[in-house]
């Protein structure tokens, strides 16, 4: 499907298949993120320790890092959609058992980090397909609305997500933020059962020629390489700030649950504006421009969310770096995709998602280790001046 490039707000939402799959999206994306800061409290509830919550964080990306190229290949070779059906419907299995485990009260943090093993592990499979459907999906003309609409519907959940998270394990319990977020994957499983889509098809090399053919178009690209290698900085010591939230909730500012989805929602609600702002513009000729000035806001933002012991003053903060953190993520995927080959898409995405997401275990493990022995603050300090310099280097390399 190929249409002319469409500047209206939410153009994309006019193609049937999309629509429906985005909406699915919503519920499920709501119930993943319920689950996330569900996880982080049970963690922090069992452990009372920064460092297990970077375990956390870290064994849940740890897959990406290690399986994401691998998914970039199922991409490239097998009908995306027939993946996703597969991804979604396992997808409801590891919510479902921590729901049990800790409804019955025989859930250890050994348990939690392993099902967040699993959890990661269909995801770093699901995201290559994912991200390359939407172009089978809407074609090339709506792409950019499209990635828009699904980074606003991401953080929108990311937003409500852990607001409702909060408020159920202040009333019912913990236990059922991971069932829900386990009911939470049918609907898209249901969406993509009755989808009709006519998918690309590819043929297959070897495996090391398809993985080769992917690197080297990154390689000889000069200005993607060198947006992915400032990404790669970002990821590391910028990305996992959200897995130390509980710390700050519980810890600096005394709010309990409910303080932890208002911080963890205030990142949400900034990221959600940010999408939506990219959505309603439908595109920004100088995507370099802008990814460059979001890359200088989000760490002055995140190292002045750790000198702050004002409670209102830190959501607005955190508003600021989901936004700003947004607008560089989502102006870089589409950058990248619309210079990308349709058969080379999924292997090139797959890169993407390794970078920006495959090294937030890194950055998990280190910055942990890192705040057990200076402290969470002085380490958000830390992370957030590397990733002045990373944007700074950028800025100059960008003027050379």
């Amino acid at each position: 499907m190929e249409v002319k490039e469409k500047k209206l707000p939410f153009a994309a939402l006019t193609v049937r298949n999309y629509r429906y799959f985005l909406t699915a999206q919503i519920i499920s994306l709501t119930g993943t993120w319920m689950h996330q800061a569900a996880q982080g409290w049970l963690v922090y509830d069992l452990t009372h320790s920064s460092l297990y919550l970077g375990y956390t964080g870290a064994v849940f990306t740890l897959p990406i890092l290690l399986f994401t190229l691998f998914g970039g290949v199922l991409a490239d070779r097998f009908p995306k959609k027939s993946i996703l059906m597969f991804t979604q419907f396992l997808s409801i299995l590891p919510p479902l058992l921590l729901g049990i485990f800790t409804l019955t009260h025989s859930i250890t943090v050994w348990e939690v980090l392993i099902i967040a093993f699993i959890m990661g592990s269909i995801n770093s499979i699901d995201i290559p397909s994912r991200q390359s459907f939407l172009i089978e999906m809407v074609g090339r003309g709506y792409l950019l609305n499209a990635i828009a609409l699904h980074s606003a519907s991401f953080h929108g959940a990311r937003m409500l997500g852990p607001v409702i998270a909060g408020l159920l394990i202040s009333s019912i319990g913990l236990p059922y933020c991971f069932l829900i977020n386990a009911l939470s994957f049918i609907p898209v499983v249901m969406v993509l059962a009755r989808m009709q889509i006519n998918e690309r098809k590819t043929i297959p090399k070897d495996i090391i020629s398809d993985f080769k053919e992917g690197f080297s178009f990154i390689l000889h690209n000069q200005s993607i390489r060198q947006l992915l290698l400032m990404i790669m900085v970002f990821s590391i010591f910028g990305m996992p700030y959200n897995h130390f939230m509980p710390y700050f909730a519980e810890d600096i500012f005394q709010k309990g649950a409910k303080g932890l989805g208002l911080l963890m929602g205030g990142g949400g609600t900034g990221a959600l504006l940010a999408a939506l702002t990219l959505a309603i513009r439908g595109d920004i000729k100088n995507k370099k421009g802008y990814i460059m000035i979001a890359s200088f806001i989000f760490p002055i933002a995140l190292i002045s969310f750790a000198l702050t012991k004002n409670f209102l003053v830190a959501i607005l903060l955190l508003m600021v770096a989901g936004f700003s953190m947004v607008s560089l993520l989502a102006t870089a995927n589409s950058y990248i995709q619309l210079k990308v080959p349709d058969e080379l898409r999924g292997r090139v995405m797959s890169v993407f998602s390794f970078i920006f997401l495959g090294m937030v275990p890194i950055g998990s493990f280190s910055l942990g280790y890192l705040a057990e022995f200076v402290g969470t603050p002085v380490m958000f300090i830390f992370s957030g001046s590397l990733c002045l310099f990373a944007a700074t280097v950028n800025f100059l390399k960008r003027h050379d």
